[in-house]
């Protein structure tokens, strides 16, 4: 591994340090069982949670949870490692002061797929909006669900007690899919990592990584639901379900789907419901995780590495780890780390980085400057927005369509969602709405055109709706060709019409529209 870091880390060292930090001291030893907990923590919990994953939205899941040491195997195709394994892979190979565009571009490129904001993110790249746009809640109705929540993981595992640190790289990696709540659930979740090294109780490691994101941010005041809920009902985690269900539940801008929720801070507040209801007990936690429901996998994989670090590998059951050794030299989907691998690069970020910020590695022992924690700055998302209503193309006198428009539907299993695509430039619908936003759903394709938006008369958008590949399409994750938020409330009236000019890669003009989401 070589980093190049004479430009980067005397920046950082002047930033990060301070002489009113105190030392986290820790043998190789230690760190390393730390390490290679976190790594297999990981890969445990998603697949733990895997086979409920969004099975179980809005309700408590009660039924049986099976497990099998060969189970964790299918670790090896999982988007909460490889996703975050590819932004490793780009810091090993440029070095940690590598450009946000640098990042942001081999992310965009990488030949996996993805959904929800890191696709649009891809999107948005592949657009030409610069890096550091790419999440703006205008270019990314996504940017507050949980995708850099569960990508996050890797910079608190390098980051050991180095919070400042720790927020600096999550702010430069999550501002590629993420904003507002979104960034923030990653800049917890990493702290939440970096504080389980050293600290031994979890509300302390909860409370601590809170330091590290805006008191007042909707994220932070879900947690604290959480921890209030914890102080009041010490022993019965489903009331404080219910209590982040009724208040959070419906609070996620991207989704038609309700009550599918894929917002961070409700996910998040799954894990912090985990981590302390499951009082350090590692399938406890991780059945706790899965129970609240939603992303199942992502937040059980979350909340058991906060205790793969805390406790170690030495501390998993052998039931959960014992296959782990079977599969630990192979690599993981679109990647050039195994487990192996991915836990000795991670001692060696961690070697760099304690030096460079003032700590010392001699003898076997880690000398780290721990350093306080500071909070991010405010960014303004779409704060209590949410969904009022949503209308498909189906429904009777709501659109007015030309006779440029064809009915369409992917008719396969479980998608029959009927849609309009248009079949010349110049095409266009009206559509009416009472609100103060709304957004567009329909698709992307390889043929797909251009698509002037108009509100009120006046043109607000052109949306390409051209992508590389067929993607979008599937269900829980349509397109998004345009949305619009901050209106006065009241009634609106939205135009779209075809443009009569396309991405020169584009082989046609098709638009495809599905329905229209409301916001109040």
């Amino acid at each position: 591994m070589k980093f190049y870091l004479s430009l980067f880390f005397p920046v950082l060292f002047a930033c990060v340090c301070s002489c009113g930090d105190s030392v986290y001291e820790v043998s190789e030893d230690v760190l390393l069982d730390k390490v290679k907990g976190a790594w297999a923590a990981k890969m445990i919990g998603v697949e733990y949670g895997m086979p409920f994953e969004f099975a179980h939205c809005g309700e408590i899941y009660d039924g049986p949870i099976e497990w099998t040491p060969e189970m964790v195997e299918g670790a090896l195709r999982q988007d909460d490692i490889y996703g975050q394994a590819s932004f490793m892979m780009t810091f090993e190979k440029y070095g940690l002061d590598v450009p946000a565009d640098t990042l942001a571009g081999n992310f965009a490129m990488a030949a996996f797929p993805l959904c929800h904001s890191n696709l649009q993110a891809r999107k948005n790249w592949l657009d030409g909006i610069p890096a550091s746009e790419l999440s703006l809640p205008e270019n990314n109705i996504h940017c507050e669900d949980l995708d850099f929540q569960i990508e996050a993981d890797f910079i608190g595992i390098i980051h050991p007690a180095m919070f400042r640190s720790s927020g600096m790289m999550a702010e430069k990696v999550g501002s590629i899919m993420a904003h507002a709540d979104g960034l923030y659930g990653g800049m917890f979740v990493a702290a939440m990592d970096a504080g389980a090294y050293y600290l031994d109780d979890m509300e302390e490691i909860i409370l601590t990584a809170l330091k590290t994101i805006p008191e007042e941010s909707t994220y932070a005041g879900c947690i604290r639901d959480v921890l209030d809920g914890w102080h009041t009902n010490p022993d019965d985690w489903k009331k404080t379900w219910h209590r982040l269900e009724t208040k959070w539940g419906p609070n996620d801008v991207c989704t038609p789907y309700i009550p599918f929720n894929i917002d961070a801070k409700l996910n998040g507040a799954y894990i912090v419901t985990a981590l302390l209801y499951g009082g350090g007990d590692f399938e406890k936690t991780m059945e706790i995780a899965v129970r609240c429901g939603q992303d199942t996998d992502c937040n059980a994989s979350s909340a058991a590495t906060v205790l793969g670090i805390m406790n170690g590998w030495s501390s998993i059951p052998d039931r959960f780890k014992s296959y782990i050794g079977s599969i630990s030299d192979r690599n993981f989907l679109y990647t050039d780390y195994s487990f192996s691998s991915l836990v000795e690069n991670s001692m060696k970020f961690i070697e760099d980085n304690v030096v460079s910020t003032g700590g010392q590695v001699e003898d076997g022992i880690f000398r780290i400057r721990k350093q306080k924690p500071e909070p991010a700055e405010l960014q303004e998302g779409f704060g209590g927005l949410r969904l009022a209503n949503m209308k498909t193309v189906a429904d009777a006198g709501v659109w007015k369509f030309d006779d440029s428009w064809t009915d369409f539907s992917y008719n396969v299993p479980g998608d029959n969602a009927p849609y309009k695509v248009s079949t010349a430039p110049g095409a266009s619908v009206t559509v009416e709405f009472d609100g103060t936003g709304f957004a567009l759903l329909g698709s992307w394709n390889s043929d797909c055109g251009k698509a002037e938006i108009y509100v009120d008369g006046e043109l607000v958008k052109v949306a390409d709706t051209y992508f590389r590949e067929e993607a979008g399409k599937y269900e829980g994750n349509r397109a998004y060709i345009c949305h619009l938020t901050g209106l006065e409330k009241g009634r609106h009236e939205m135009k779209l019409s075809v443009s009569e000019e396309k991405n020169p890669k584009s082989s046609g003009y098709k638009v495809y529209i599905e329905k229209i989401l409301v916001y109040e």
